[in-house]
């Protein structure tokens, strides 16, 4: 199954169809789909914001209720998340993975009787209360029982007692004395006090943590037979489907041997972006509580969870000060992005699904142009993750961030400013070199799942490990960024070098990439960057004080760059555009006498210099 976030986002790209078909008695006014309830009458207290930032959002201001669309199929059929899910997936048409060859295994239930009701004066419910700190109400919400000195776990799920476990207060050896029932299926303690809709849930290594994080007031869960790897997650096997919608899984494990090699194993098997791990000052959840840890500094432990990215993979504001340093070295009606300039409009547009070849004489810009394409892509909205394998991240963010500020030397507030506007768009595939093709798609899987990055940017393909002459190995590349633009509704750019040319005068064109013609043939587009270089050397030679002819005066009127679109699948245009280069911000302009644009707002940065 898919997470509830990965349902959610696909929604909000429809949401007026999915609002109309929740709420058909609803109707649209401005911005909104208007409606008087989750129960879908007419009127005006209920509303879904159609377009924006905050598309798919709904509020009903009557009740208080709110969420996103995943939220409101909930609240408007009267059903769990996990059959909304299903019921979202086909209405979108996105289809669930279907497994065959799964064991189908007859489990038993629990024979043995056991009752909820017990003394608060016996040695069980003492050392539940006295020693581990836990109140009746925590105890009875999880129906604890004992039995000759033994704590009763009964693990129940969907009103059915699946499983019990069975823990003797008193250790022998000091060893723990545990017993389960037999033959019965392998689950988790605590599913019937999650909330139907919850949409994160923390895992935990024994059921006296599940029902201390219960007790700090958040959703948990504790696997059976506690950490290490291997048989001891059998459980996972019966459990990945109730798992799989949940957006969030903090997992809160013991801080030893065992729960860290249950931790590197599940966060493998159930998607490392998903996954957050909690660090306790102490040794569990249990030991938290025991120690005073309240309720708020509980909150902040869960709150500071970590992920565990790739190395490769970094923000770009890891590199906030690395770059200042080299300003100061002293101290969707369309669905897609659009081109920045004028003139582009409506002959190209950047789509999902799709792959960008762009190629140029080496020194024409072709990185630099791309460059101006992407902060542009990220102002109306797109989640960047640039491998830049030819260029230090300091270059490549100095040279982003000089033509986002449209200047030269902006100050550094601006730069300050302009790197508090990456943060949620710009990440960085951070490896300068040789980069292995397994792991680029690995982070960038990684990436896409993790932070919803919808763009990728490859810079160059020259620099992965693929000879130059192995044209099976390039096809069978450029065919896995096919399949992975393909399955993760994302556009991916890549830059190809172009085979050596008798001069610069000519711009290349897409058959002539180096490599293997399926560079090309199976791209969705192919862009060519050129550089004017003829109209350069005679601004030169007019700045020494000779004098040109008619015809190179002339010349001077013609483009600085132009950009050639050889290949355009999905579109209707092909042909060249002819755009201007500002030296001072490295931005390409619509005209000579247009000014560069700031994409990030610096009214409040003083001292930026042009």
């Amino acid at each position: 199954m898919m997470t509830a976030n990965e349902i959610s986002q696909q929604l909000a790209q429809r949401t007026e169809d999915i609002a109309r078909y929740l709420l058909p008695n609803g109707k649209r006014d401005g911005n909104e789909w208007r409606a008087g309830s989750v129960n879908g009458e007419a009127g005006q207290s209920l509303g879904v914001h159609l377009n924006g930032e905050k598309s798919g959002v709904w509020s009903d201001f009557a009740s208080g209720e709110s969420g996103d669309l995943l939220d409101l199929w909930c609240a408007t059929r009267k059903i769990k998340l996990a059959e909304a899910i299903k019921q979202a997936a086909c209405y979108l048409g996105v289809s669930m993975p279907q497994f065959s060859g799964h064991r189908s295994l007859r489990f038993a239930r629990p024979s043995q009787k056991y009752a909820s009701r017990f003394n608060t004066t016996s040695p069980v419910m003492r050392y539940l209360m006295d020693v581990r700190k836990l109140t009746i109400e925590t105890i009875q919400d999880y129906k604890i029982g004992e039995q000759s000195q033994k704590i009763v776990f009964p693990y129940w799920r969907d009103g059915e007692l699946i499983f019990i476990k069975y823990l003797g207060v008193e250790r022998i050896n000091g060893k723990k004395q545990i017993a389960v029932e037999p033959n019965c299926e392998p689950c988790l303690f605590g599913w019937h006090l999650i909330p139907p809709n919850a949409r994160s849930v923390t895992l935990c290594e024994g059921e006296i943590d599940a029902m201390t994080l219960h007790q700090y007031g958040f959703p948990a869960l504790s696997v059976p037979f506690g950490g290490g790897s291997g048989n001891k997650h059998k459980w996972l096997e019966y459990e990945f489907d109730r798992l799989s919608i949940f957006d969030e899984i903090y997992l809160c494990f013991d801080n030893d041997i065992e729960g860290h090699a249950a931790v590197s194993e599940l966060i493998d098997r159930l998607g490392r972006h998903r996954c957050r791990i909690v660090q306790l000052p102490h040794k569990d959840a249990n030991a938290c509580l025991q120690s005073g840890t309240t309720k708020g500094q509980f909150n902040d432990y869960i709150h500071n969870a970590r992920s565990l990215d790739p190395d490769e993979l970094k923000n770009a504001s890891a590199f906030i000060e690395q770059v200042i340093d080299v300003f100061y070295p002293v101290t969707r009606s369309v669905i897609g992005y659009q081109a920045p300039w004028a003139k582009a409009q409506g002959k190209i547009v950047f789509r999902p699904e799709e792959l960008s070849v762009w190629t140029g004489i080496n020194g024409h810009g072709k990185s630099q142009f791309l460059g101006h394409v992407i902060l542009h892509s990220m102002k109306n909205g797109a989640r960047v993750c640039i491998a830049s394998l030819e260029l230090k991240p300091r270059r490549l963010l100095a040279r982003l961030t000089r033509q986002a500020a449209g200047l030269a030397l902006p100050s550094e507030e601006y730069v300050q400013a302009i790197f508090k506007w990456y943060e949620d768009k710009l990440w960085l595939f951070d490896l300068v070199g040789t980069a292995k093709t397994k792991r680029l798609l690995e982070v960038f899987l990684y990436a896409r799942q993790r932070y919803g990055i919808d763009v990728f940017v490859i810079d160059s393909f020259m620099k992965l490990d693929i000879a130059e002459d192995d044209y099976k190995a390039q096809k069978s590349f450029i065919e896995q960024l096919c399949d992975f633009k393909n399955q993760h509704n994302c556009h991916i750019h890549i830059i190809v070098h172009p085979r050596k040319s008798a001069d610069e005068s000519m711009a290349p064109g897409k058959l002539d990439n180096k490599g293997t013609g399926a560079i090309s043939d199976l791209a969705d587009n192919c862009f060519t960057v050129w550089r004017n270089k003829k109209k350069e050397e005679l601004l030169r030679v007019q700045l020494s004080g000779k004098n040109l002819t008619s015809d190179q005066l002339e010349k001077l009127n013609d483009v600085d760059s132009l950009w050639c679109c050889d290949k355009q699948r999905n579109g209707d245009w092909e042909g060249k555009i002819g755009l201007w280069f500002d030296l001072a911000s490295f931005q390409y302009l619509n005209h000579a006498k247009q000014k560069p644009i700031q994409f990030v707002d610096y009214s409040n940065c003083v001292n930026d210099k042009q």
